[in-house]
């Protein structure tokens, strides 16, 4: 176990994440990747975020997730550390954030470790793997594409590595951790190849901030509050 600090803190509120119990409490993570149990929490979802079906409740929940995902990542560049908690112990809650009611996450000060560099690599599958088991799990209950769940992690991935790349404090771990996210051997298990390699298509993250990015439409144009986002294909 390690000990948070400030910053960390104040980095993992960015992310909407939170070290608390939640005061409107919806599901934790063992409940969604229940099989009786996944339907009623994106039903949940779809109430709190007003989304018109559960198709866009299941992206705009992973739209959420990825910020979980991209903190991970963040955090092992930044500190060489990680939420390691039980799926039981990462829960969902209702939340106002910008005048539109969210999803957040709620996380333990108790479940974090620090990761040693031979452990990197499966540390960063770990995380993947996590990612993987969500998408999958939300599938089997709403009719939407992989491609569009896991696009809604990289948009965070994006912008946060080409900020990591571009300060000299950073610039080494975070090198090393997107050469192994690009690394086909990487996804085994989880895709035939890199998707987050695809996705870059052969360019820095950099070069690709403020373009038509994605592949697929995020549907946040379609919960009432957001807008259409920035790397949407169908502008």
């Amino acid at each position: 176990m390690t000990k948070l600090t400030n910053d960390q803190i104040q980095q993992l509120n960015n992310y909407s994440i939170y070290l608390e119990n939640p005061q409107r409490p919806l599901f934790s993570l063992e409940e969604l990747l229940h099989d009786e149990k996944n339907r009623d929490c994106l039903l949940l979802v779809q109430a709190v975020s007003s989304s018109p079906n559960l198709t866009v409740a299941a992206s705009f929940f992973m739209r959420r997730f990825g910020m979980m995902i991209a903190m991970q990542l963040t955090n092992l560049t930044m500190y060489d550390e990680i939420w390691d908690g039980p799926a039981e112990r990462m829960k969902f809650g209702a939340l106002e954030e910008y005048g539109n009611r969210t999803v957040s996450t709620f996380i333990e000060t108790g479940d974090w470790k620090s990761v040693d560099e031979e452990d990197r690599i499966a540390v960063i599958r770990g995380i993947l793997s996590m990612a993987d088991s969500v998408i999958r799990q939300i599938r089997k209950t709403a009719a939407v594409s992989p491609i569009t769940l896991w696009e809604n992690i990289f948009g965070f991935l994006l912008w946060q590595y080409h900020v990591l790349l571009n300060n000299p404090g950073t610039s080494e771990e975070a090198q090393l951790d997107l050469q192994i996210l690009k690394d086909d051997r990487t996804w085994e298990s989880i895709a035939p190849r890199s998707r987050f390699a695809a996705y870059l298509k052969g360019k820095e993250p950099s070069e690709l901030l403020n373009t038509t990015v994605r592949t697929t439409c995020c549907l946040s144009k379609d919960v009432p509050g957001l807008m259409q986002c920035g790397f949407c294909p169908l502008k």
